[in-house]
Order: structure tokens, then C-alpha cells, then sequence
């Protein structure tokens, strides 16, 4: 099912990566024709995070023709599978939170007052803690909001059962990080260290990046009520700087952390995250060809036209990675070195991508959020097989 080959975005990985061509092919999908599926139960995910923890073995790929789980989402931005079983997915623009049903319908389960939609700010990332000494005993539900002032991450109690979970009153978890309307970053994501990870934009002041002192720019990471790790690097929120616009985080088997980010006009990248790691924003983009190397470069890059990338999932220790103006999904296998796409111009703009259950990716379209080309029952939640 890839639609071409990935050669002309593989380009080198810093030494970690050895370059090489893919060369399976398969029948091209259509999101006219894809059938609905029924959602099966999301596995159980490590304790403190919002998705399992990717897990080493063979690199794989998707197998089949994606299927439609659900349908008639409105500028989709995060699918959260919760470490109890069941999946939310938030909407950026009207800041409802949406539980999956099993026959693949969507019901309301809150709505995040502190959001205030604008641009591409609003309702954005989503995560998950298990908590039993939460209200409600299952947990919490964490976003990240464009507020009114600024983005700010708060956490909400996870009420009820699956098919009836509704989300009680936030409570603040992190604020100040500068809001634009662009380059809000956005990602949230538990780590296997039980921290929480976020992802924070320069929000159109390039100069934030590399100033230690202000949290835009950066990749954040505290504990779940918002307190600096002991351990983090410059004894701040701050985990790592230099970032245009990083909207994608996840680990791999060995809790490596790496995070997808928008480039200006030349590169967008992937990146390998080092506590403490300066990745060169606005000094420099992409690959640095004989630059300063206290600027770390990227694992891959990609021409902005191919990617623009945003959320990013893990599974095998190989990574896909959703792309909004570069309308496929990338794959990268850090193990061999090959990079590859599918589902080139099939669906239109991805948005987010999760390890799905029993050997699945899903992935959400990004079509009604005013960039894209929505085709009848845009927004959709796919679902495609992956096996080496």
C-alpha cells in the first residue's frame, strides 16, 4: 500500500541511520471506498502513560487497505487511548472531547472550558495517567489549551466506564508557555520515567528558542502536578530548546524520546532527544553541514512539502509519523536506516498517529481544520494492520 518510494525523503541520520530503499508495494487505498471497521478494545497501556510503551522487535509496516473506524470529526487534533481501555479523541476548534463506542460512533464527553481556539490554537494535545486515588478512581485526562493569556497544560478526572466516561472540573497543572496563532506546539505524553512530556512552540518568536529563561521553543517536562523534576537539566521545566514547532513525541523500546517539528521553509525534522540538547532553532534548520556542533542535528529531514509533520507513534521500534501539508505517513526504521511513505494524497492531511490494539496503527485526518480539502464525512479515525 505505499503509494511511492520513500528515496526522495531519506536523507542521512546523523550517523544513527544507514540509507536504503523499500521496495514493497501494494494497491493503493481510497477513503471513498474503505469500509467501517469495529473498534476493538485499546490494550492496556503501562501504568503513567497515555499509550503503551513502544516494545523491540521486528521493524513493521502496514498490511492491507486502512478501514474507517469512525467518521464526522471536526479538526481532530489528538486520540487518546486510555490506560483503562476505551479511546478520546479531542477537537481543536470546538474543544469537545469525544469517547469511541465500539460500533463506531462518537459520543460527548466534556468539554475543556480553558480552551480558546484561534489559529492553530484551541484544544490540542491530550494524555492519560492512571490514578485510583484520582476523583472518580481512574484517572486523570491532561490537555493542552490555547487559553485566553497563554497555553497552559491542566488535567481533568476521568469519570464513569467505558462508552460513558465523561470528564470532571480541571484543575491547573502547568501555565505561561507562549501562545501565537501559530507554532503553539502542543504534544503531551507521559514517558516510562512517569513524567510528563510537552511539546512547546517559539509561537512566532524565533529568539524564545534558544532563551533558557522562557519555556517557548522548548520540550517541557515535569511531574504529574506540574513540578521540575529534580533531574531535568538546567533545573527548569526546560528538557531540551532550540525547537521551531515540535507537535510529536514518543519512545522507543529502550525509552529513547524522539519528537517530530515543523521547519521554517526549507527542512522538517525528527529528532533524537538528549536532555539538555539544543537543536539549533532559529540558528539553524536542519542538517548542519560543518555547523557549530553544539547544535545537535536532526535523525532525519524532510522537505517541507513532504512532511510537516505532527503526531508520532512507536511500535516495534519503528516510527511513523503523520504529515499534514505532505498528506502520508511517514515510516522510519532506525535499525536499518529505511525510510518510506504510504497513503500518499489517499486522505488528505494526518494529523495524529497511535499503536492501535492487536497489531494496528490508527491515524486521523486533518481535513476541516481550514488547511485541508474535506471530502464527505471528513474528519476520519483509519485503522490499518502492521506486521514486518
Amino acid at each position: 500500500m505505499r503509494t511511492r518510494s520513500g528515496a526522495a525523503g531519506v536523507l542521512a541520520l546523523c550517523g544513527l541511520l544507514l540509507l536504503s530503499a523499500c521496495t514493497a508495494t501494494a494497491p493503493e487505498p481510497s477513503a471513498e471506498t474503505s469500509t467501517p471497521a469495529r473498534p476493538v478494545p485499546s490494550d492496556t497501556a503501562a501504568p503513567g502513560t497515555s499509550a503503551p510503551t513502544g516494545t523491540a522487535g521486528p521493524a513493521v509496516r502496514p498490511v492491507g487497505d486502512p478501514v474507517v473506524i469512525a467518521s464526522g470529526l471536526e479538526a481532530p487534533w489528538s486520540i487518546l487511548r486510555l490506560p483503562n481501555a476505551g479511546t478520546l479523541i479531542g477537537e481543536r476548534d470546538s474543544t469537545l472531547v469525544r469517547e469511541l463506542l465500539p460500533d463506531g460512533s462518537l459520543r460527548e464527553a466534556g468539554r475543556v472550558a480553558e480552551a480558546s481556539p484561534g489559529g492553530e490554537g484551541g484544544l490540542l494535545g491530550l494524555a492519560a495517567l492512571a490514578d485510583p486515588a484520582a476523583p472518580g478512581g481512574a484517572g486523570w485526562v491532561y490537555a493542552y489549551v490555547t487559553s485566553a493569556d497563554d497555553n497552559k497544560i491542566v488535567r481533568m478526572p476521568l469519570l464513569g466506564t467505558v462508552g460513558s466516561h465523561t470528564l470532571g472540573p480541571s484543575e491547573p497543572v502547568q501555565g505561561g508557555i507562549p501562545k501565537a496563532g501559530n507554532h503553539n506546539g502542543g504534544r503531551l505524553g507521559f514517558g516510562p520515567d512517569g513524567l510528563l512530556y510537552a511539546t512547546a512552540g517559539d509561537a512566532g518568536n524565533p529568539d524564545t528558542a534558544q532563551d533558557l529563561g522562557s519555556l517557548g521553543g522548548k520540550i517541557l517536562r515535569m511531574t504529574p502536578t506540574g513540578a521540575v523534576p529534580a533531574d531535568n537539566p538546567f533545573g527548569t521545566l526546560v528538557y531540551s530548546y532550540g525547537h521551531r514547532n515540535p507537535q510529536g513525541i514518543a519512545w522507543d523500546s529502550s525509552g529513547q524520546l524522539w519528537a517530530s517539528e515543523f521547519g521554517q521553509n526549507t527542512w522538517d525534522e525528527l529528532n533524537r532527544i538528549t536532555p539538555g540538547g539544543n537543536y539549533g532553532w532559529p540558528i539553524v534548520e536542519g542538517l548542519g553541514q560543518g555547523r557549530d556542533p553544539a547544535y545537535l542535528d536532526p535523525a532525519q529531514q524532510w522537505a517541507t512539502s513532504e512532511a510537516s509533520p505532527s503526531g508520532l507513534a512507536i511500535v516495534n521500534d519503528t516510527i511513523f509519523m503523520a504529515a499534514l501539508r505532505g498528506e502520508r505517513l511517514w515510516r522510519i526504521d532506525p535499525s536499518s536506516g529505511e525510510v518510506d511513505d504510504w497513503f500518499v494524497n489517499s486522505f488528505g492531511r494526518l494529523r495524529d498517529v497511535v499503536s492501535g490494539p492487536d497489531g494496528t496503527l490508527w491515524f486521523v485526518s486533518n481535513n476541516t481544520d481550514g488547511r485541508g480539502t474535506p471530502s464527505p464525512g471528513d474528519d476520519r479515525l483509519y485503522q490499518v494492520s502492521v506486521a514486518p
